[in-house]
């Protein structure tokens, strides 16, 4: 299956230069704009967001090329300063602060949910797409809990892997369960979406 082309019907395939920029930025801006959908707690740097359900759409929605890129190109907007990260958030500050890992591993998660799509034709079966969005989801904490223990570190502040689970783990992991399974179930909403921008 073409990389760029997870969801898309063959007669369109995103083959077009215009058609792959355009799903491009609007996945960077589906991205965005959910995550200015955000809940921050009182015991922990890290808001709940909608932008995780963003990311494993875009990912599997566009393939792993073009999710990826997409993602690449949300963390760039918002380092150059962009309010697009969580609650209006802008500035490569982010990127280094406590919430940086999470951002940084939204370039791998949506590269895995889009290759998992490709390899397993998950957009046609729903179990397969929702273990191909929790594939994803544990990437993103990867590399968010280990960005997290580095800032605490740096910060003067190390916390124990108990304390590193209770700070960017447990307080989201049924809120991704459940993004996972909502992003498997608006994966056809988001293949007929993609079915019309195709013709643009």
């Amino acid at each position: 299956m073409n990389p760029s082309a997870a969801l898309v019907p063959s007669a369109i395939a995103l083959s077009g230069t215009r058609s792959r920029l355009l799903a491009v930025l609007a996945g960077a801006g589906f991205v965005a704009l959910l995550a200015q959908v955000a809940l921050p707690l009182p015991f922990t740097p890290v808001p709940v967001t909608l932008q995780t359900l963003g990311v494993l759409l875009v990912g599997a929605a566009l393939g792993s090329r073009l999710g990826a890129q997409a993602l690449g190109l949300y963390l760039a907007a918002g380092a150059a300063g962009l309010p697009v990260f969580a609650g209006g958030g802008a500035g490569v500050g982010w990127l280094a602060g406590p919430t940086g890992g999470y951002l940084l591993g939204f370039v791998a998660a949506a590269w895995l949910a889009g290759r998992l799509v490709e390899r397993f034709a998950a957009d046609r079966r729903p179990l397969a797409a929702f273990l191909a969005m929790l594939a994803a989801s544990a990437a993103i904490y990867a590399f968010g809990l280990a960005g997290l223990a580095g800032w605490t570190a740096l910060a003067g502040r190390p916390v124990s892997l108990p304390g590193l689970l209770a700070l960017g783990f447990y307080p989201f992991v049924l809120g991704d369960l459940l993004k996972a399974g909502l992003a498997a179930v608006l994966l056809p909403a988001a293949w007929k979406g993609l079915s019309r921008s195709g013709r643009i």
